[in-house]
């Protein structure tokens, strides 16, 4: 705090926020304000008092851009039709720009006088350049086109970071000493000679009006990705070869993907219950030899897509796994294991082999039946090979199940013992599935029409026609359709 009878500017520099004076002690001037009873500065100087007036003096002056006044400035962004560049002065007012002046934004229309496909064809980042003021509410806007002195004053080379020096060789203007490296930039006048007076300006290498050349167009013709910079080997690793930091157990390819596994050596593994993940997959298949790899794929939110991939070591250890794991059951769920680049298995699903013995369909169960309560049941009519509950993600119940029996020609007594029988308040439906030829499981059996059991695979199309056959072969005509005006 400054003493009450400070008369003379005081030798202190004071910052935005410093406590001054008290309120009541002085009047605050011009760079204060009050706060909490006190007198602070706003500014970055020197306090005066004056009279009973206490201010504080900015060590450098605030300066404002207005149009029409030139700027250096240095190109920060860089967009396809756009950019900005940081104001570091504007020219012949010296001073400290505020915070809502600092940044300018040009067009690539305003680079130069020449048609450009985007603005980084005339400009890169950190480019220092002189611009003309056009406009500075809401935005400050510049423009680099209208004067011969406006353009880019100094640039450096992508690849190695020397100074591009202004030569003209075609379509392009600038070229590095040391890598070679040949560019455009719409160049002041000045460009890399500082505030020295040229008899003629650098202007003129930037073929103002005139159409590219061949060199140029085939450039613009690929796209962002002929206009890549790559950095040069020479300079930044003198010629040495190159070598790349790799997370143990991926590639260097693009993605950093995993490593290619040896052919027969990586298992796709299907219909696994939505509960299981990469760690109990692992617990199952470790058993059968050394894994490289292992995991579950889920969905964006973190959910099971029913299907993985384990990788051995070597290929015996996963036609091991293959003989010892196809089929198993997990959670009621049977699992397929296959070789992932089997190329004759990936046109389609495995066909999963049944249990021996005939297919009699139970439907409409409560859902919570459960195996042994349905091989209890069919049991006391047959001898029960298997049992299978169809069950949806989560491993929830569908009401509905399959049960294969030994003795085939006991089928029909099986039906008849239990269609229409109730368990737990629940009517339930059974059937003998039809064959895989007929399409459809036992939902679709219809016995009452003499069809169930020795439709022999037939397709609807074919039933339906032996079925107007035995009427005498008639048909329901067809109503005659209204004709059209």
């Amino acid at each position: 705090m400054l003493a009450q009878g400070m008369r003379n500017m005081t030798a202190s520099l004071v910052t935005p926020g410093s406590i001054i004076a008290k309120e009541g002690d002085h009047e605050n001037g011009e760079g204060t304000a009050l706060a909490d009873g006190n007198i602070i500065s706003t500014v970055v100087g020197y306090v005066h008092v004056d009279d009973g007036c206490i201010s504080v003096s900015a060590s450098k002056p605030i300066v404002e851009p207005v149009v029409g006044d030139t700027v250096l400035c240095e190109v920060v962004k860089l967009n396809e039709k756009n950019g900005e560049a940081m104001i570091l002065a504007v020219e012949g007012k010296p001073g400290s720009i505020q915070p809502q002046h600092l940044y300018g934004q040009f067009f690539v229309t305003g680079l130069v006088d020449r048609f450009m496909h985007q603005t980084s064809d005339a400009m890169r980042r950190r480019d220092v350049c002189r611009a003309l003021v056009k406009e500075v509410e809401p935005v400050v806007r510049i423009d680099f086109r209208e004067r011969d002195d406006c353009g880019v004053l100094h640039a450096i080379c992508p690849p190695c970071g020397d100074t591009l020096q202004a030569e003209l060789d075609g379509d392009w203007n600038v070229k590095c000493p040391t890598c070679g490296y040949q560019a455009y930039r719409a160049l002041a006048d000045n460009y890399g000679a500082g505030w020295a007076e040229l008899d003629q300006g650098a202007s003129a290498l930037n073929n103002a009006g005139k159409r590219w050349g061949a060199a140029a167009e085939a450039m613009f013709a690929k796209g962002p990705a002929g206009r890549a910079t790559f950095i040069a080997a020479d300079v930044r690793e003198d010629g040495r070869e190159r070598t790349y930091f790799r997370f143990e157990g991926q590639a260097g390819g693009r993605g950093g993907g995993r490593q290619r596994a040896a052919p027969g050596t990586r298992l796709f593994v299907g219909g696994l219950p939505r509960e299981v993940g990469t760690d109990e997959l692992s617990e199952l298949f470790k058993s059968h030899g050394d894994m490289t790899d292992c995991v579950v794929l889920t969905d964006d939110a973190g959910v099971n897509r029913g299907f993985g991939f384990v990788t051995y070591a070597e290929k015996s250890m996963a036609e091991a796994a293959i003989k010892a794991l196809d089929g198993h059951r997990i959670n009621g769920r049977r699992i397929g294991v296959r070789d992932a680049d089997d190329d004759k298995k990936k046109g389609g699903k495995k066909e999963r082999k049944e249990p021996e013995g005939l297919k009699i369909y139970v439907g409409n169960l409560p859902f919570s039946a459960t195996q042994d309560q349905l091989k209890a049941m069919v049991a006391a009519h047959a001898t029960v090979n298997e049992v299978i509950l169809a069950t949806g993600p989560g491993g929830k119940a569908k009401g509905f199940g399959f049960v294969f029996i030994a003795e085939k020609d006991k089928g029909e007594a099986v039906v008849a013992a239990l269609n229409n029988s109730e368990v737990e308040g629940r009517r339930i439906k059974v059937d003998i599935a039809k064959s895989k030829g007929g399409k459809g499981g036992g939902r679709g059996g219809n016995r009452s029409g003499g069809q169930g059991g020795d439709g022999g695979g037939k397709s609807a199309r074919e039933l339906q026609a032996l079925r107007e056959e035995g009427e005498g072969g008639k048909k329901r005509k067809r109503r005659p359709r209204p004709k059209k005006d």
